[in-house]
């Protein structure tokens, strides 16, 4: 049970973080060309709300990463996956002390170490992603290592795109499309944790009946 209740926790990290992307926002924000990090950058109206709710999404993340641990089994991929999503969501305890300016600060010439932090932090995490997905994708049968196939290439492929427009963001230019190709990225992440999530938790009941 308690491995369970774990796991579920995955599936409401995921819908409090979609829910986040979607439902914040302050006058003048636009989800398509605007990135999700501009929600908590300093300076937005919208931080202090962000930050609250980021706290509770890294806990639901922990306790996820932790659930995937305990669920491994003889599974060493399952148990590195788990790792790597603990590793993953551990580090989201950096991102108050990494936070981005304000576009027209940037422009303005105004960045800090926490922007460059950013950077490097945004990078790091989503090299965590990309090997969660990648080392979990043999934990199952075929139908999930395809799946899982699938969102590492959707991960990649948006997260060039949202990649080309970043420098547009400190030079305050137009990035008509960065926050779709972000919003898509991060759906994919969370869409792939809750499956993982839902197919660990149908793990027991596939035993027995093959029992």
């Amino acid at each position: 049970m308690p491995r369970n209740i774990l796991l579920v926790c995955g599936i409401l990290s995921a819908l409090l973080y979609g829910a986040m992307i979607v439902a914040i926002r302050y006058d003048g924000y636009s989800l398509l060309s605007q990135t999700v990090s501009e929600l908590s950058a300093i300076g937005a109206p919208t931080r202090a709300l962000w930050m609250a709710l980021g706290f509770v999404y890294e806990a639901l993340a922990v306790a996820f990463g932790l659930g995937v641990w305990l669920s491994a089994g003889g599974k060493r991929a399952l148990r590195v996956a788990g790792g790597l999503l603990l590793a993953f969501a551990m580090l989201g305890l950096l991102w108050p002390f990494a936070s981005m300016h304000r576009r027209e600060a940037l422009a303005a010439g105004g960045a800090t170490f926490s922007d460059t932090l950013h950077i490097i932090l945004g990078a790091v995490t989503v090299l965590f992603m990309l090997a969660a997905i990648w080392v979990a994708s043999t934990a199952f049968g075929k139908r999930f290592r395809l799946y899982s196939i699938a969102t590492f290439l959707i991960l990649l492929l948006f997260g060039v795109l949202t990649g080309l427009d970043s420098p547009n963001i400190s030079a305050n230019l137009p990035t008509p499309w960065i926050g779709l190709w972000e919003r898509i990225n991060i759906a994919g992440f969370l869409l792939w944790v809750a499956v993982l999530a839902i197919a660990l938790l149908r793990e027991p009941e596939r035993k027995e009946k093959q029992s």
